[in-house]
């Protein structure tokens, strides 16, 4: 199964698999494989962070591969579905695992349309189709089968793949407070690295944009989530909120380096906070 596109075109076939196993603090072996797939995916969750702070600093993000590399295996920082993904499938075919770019929609079309706005990779192994997702955030933390309906436990989450909709197509639902969230509806639809470009541009630019609006950075672990949104650090499980505190300006670097291991400049620290709307602020 290859992509529509050859993996040349997405800038994959010089990528350096071994670093970027370092950067997400996996050690074993690289073979094309579920199990190394599965392994790659939990650790890139587990210690990179999906973060937009670069939307907040001006500073793009380009989804282009080499930029990403550069920002992720080459720094503590994290991203958001375009980077994280786009470093996810490269590493993935680059070990010899053939796989799909695809965008999916966010959210349940017939109940609120959206854009294709939300990268994923898919995978053909072990007579299944597996969707891998690293950028997401508060998403799975190992592949999902996705060709067929089915409810799949990880940790403390749990998710499920849908029957077809009206539409023809599934949806990846997760478990929140007992009831089931769709989180994106699964399209097949080719995708190209000029879509990517340019979902990525309006994601990154548009003022209706939830990326533009405040700093976003989450890590998802196997029993709780720990999101810092605007000023609002929560501590998150399936069950709902289980913690949720402000932060003070003073010590927004500390937070993101000690809860989600970002390291800010003194100035990108300042030019955060200073584009957070006004909130309250604890002393």
């Amino acid at each position: 199964m290859n992509d529509e596109t050859p993996a040349t075109a997405w800038g994959a076939g010089d990528f350096d698999a071994a670093a970027y196993a370092e950067r997400i603090g996996y050690r074993g072996p690289l073979r094309p494989d579920l199990a190394t797939f599965r392994a790659l995916q939990c650790h890139h969750v587990a210690n990179v962070p999906f973060e937009n702070l670069s939307v907040i600093l001006g500073r793009g993000p380009s989804a282009a591969l080499d930029d990403v590399t550069r920002k992720i295996v080459g720094s503590t920082r994290g991203g958001y579905c375009f980077e994280m993904n786009v470093l996810l499938a490269a590493a993935l075919e680059r070990i010899g695992i053939p796989v799909r770019r695809r965008l999916m929609r966010t959210g349940d079309p017939l109940v609120n349309p959206r854009p294709r706005s939300h990268l994923v990779v898919l995978a053909e192994l072990d007579g299944r189709t597996w969707l891998g997702d690293a950028g997401y955030g508060s998403g799975p933390g190992e592949p999902v089968p996705v060709d067929r309906a089915g409810e799949y436990r990880q940790g403390a989450w749990t998710y499920r793949v849908t029957e077809p909709a009206a539409d023809g197509d599934r949806r990846l639902q997760e478990l929140r407070e007992g009831e089931w969230q769709t989180m994106y509806t699964l399209i097949p639809d080719a995708t190209y690295p000029v879509d990517v470009a340019v979902a990525n541009e309006s994601t990154s630019t548009s003022p209706t944009s939830p990326f533009t609006q405040r700093p976003i950075v989450v890590k998802r672990g196997p029993e709780v989530e720990r999101r810092l949104v605007g000023r609002k650090l929560s501590e998150i499980g399936p069950d709902g909120v289980r913690s949720e505190r402000e932060i003070a300006d003073e010590r927004y670097a500390a937070v993101l380096a000690e809860v989600f291991g970002i390291e800010l400049t003194e100035e990108e620290v300042k030019t955060v906070v200073a584009g957070i709307p006004d909130e309250p602020v604890e002393a």
